[in-house]
């Protein structure tokens, strides 16, 4: 029966030794996995690094238009605030001519009666004007 048990410690050995390497051989691989995941992730962060670097120089470029931007903004306000003030003034100007317009036609219509009979006048006086001229070379001769 001795023997018996020398058999299984020498078996339990064996299959422990198998089982040591075994695991050996599953944890260098391991180790070798975590390696390459590990060089993975410090390129990663290199690359997180430059991103990084790009992402706060696109950052001050995009607050340096923005300030540009409400630079110029104000600066087309003015501009359409004068735009403004000269639409204004000709609105002005175009209701200033309007109401001269008005004055004179309202002008007009009160003095027509005045004009009718200053043209008849008018008439008047060249008709005895072209009758003094025609008579006048017959006295002379």
């Amino acid at each position: 029966m001795i023997i018996i048990l020398y058999i299984a410690a020498l078996i339990f050995a064996l299959a422990f030794a198998v089982l040591v390497v075994y695991l050996s051989k599953t944890l260098k691989a391991a180790q070798h996995t975590l390696d390459n995941v590990a060089t993975t992730l410090g390129g990663l962060e290199k690359q997180m690094e430059g991103i990084s670097v790009e992402t706060t120089a696109l950052l001050n470029k995009t607050n340096h238009l923005a300030d540009d931007l409400g630079d110029k903004s104000q600066k087309l306000n003015t501009l359409v605030d004068g735009v403004k003030g000269i639409g204004d003034s000709v609105q002005d100007f175009n209701e200033s001519l309007h109401s001269i317009s008005s004055n004179l036609k309202q002008s007009a219509q009160s003095n027509t009666d005045n004009a009718a009979q200053a043209m008849k006048w008018g008439q008047v006086g060249i008709d005895l004007y072209k009758k003094w001229q025609t008579q006048k070379p017959k006295s002379n001769q």
